[in-house]
């Protein structure tokens, strides 16, 4: 005589526990990724760095030299061109190397946005971008070196080889970086 509980099978009061328990697994990664995009997302901040090199230097004036008229002049047409505080972008941070002529291109700009230069490490470009890419992270940042710092700056920042080197009587480049927290640094080179 044959039971009719033993030919039961228990696949099919089984198959609803592990739909649901697929169904919760994937709701649960869904939303980790959803998550992680939405934090992506509001996070993604880009830190725009202007790198130039100082101004017009006097020539005979010893191992720390100040500016010249003309380095004056390229001074306060620096001051100019990111001079007003009050725009959308304006500079969040001056950097500047710790020498005269340096500060003395920072000054008036400086003087206009009401801030302080802060003094960076003078021949350390790997320390320098990495105090600029930590303390600045989304902002707007100047940055005054000297004609064997600036490529070494842009470089570091961007990831980009060979750039041109800037010449002993060059003082009108211009470098802008935008260094996005994902994905690729754009360099854009100026003259002023």
């Amino acid at each position: 005589m044959a039971y009719p509980d033993v030919n039961l099978k228990r696949r099919p009061f089984l198959a609803p526990i592990w739909l649901s328990f697929s169904g919760a697994l994937a709701l649960w990664v869904f939303a980790g990724v959803l998550g992680w995009a939405g934090w992506t997302w509001v996070t993604a901040k880009t830190t725009t760095v202007i790198v130039v090199r100082h101004a017009e230097k006097s020539l005979d004036a010893g191992s720390d030299p100040p500016l010249t008229a003309a380095g004056r002049a390229r001074a306060e047409a620096l001051a100019r061109l990111f001079g007003d505080g009050h725009d959308p972008g304006h500079l969040d941070a001056i950097y500047v190397s710790p020498t005269v002529r340096s500060r003395m291109t920072a000054a008036p700009l400086a003087a206009r946005l009401g801030m302080a230069p802060i003094e960076g490490p003078e021949r350390d470009a790997p320390r320098l971008v990495s105090q600029l890419l930590r303390e600045h992270a989304g902002g707007r940042v100047l940055v005054v070196g000297h004609s064997d710092t600036v490529t070494a700056i842009v470089e570091r920042l961007s990831g980009a080889t060979g750039l041109p080197p800037i010449a002993d009587d060059e003082y009108g480049t211009l470098y802008v970086v935008a260094v996005p927290r994902i994905g690729r640094a754009s360099v854009l080179r100026l003259h002023y």
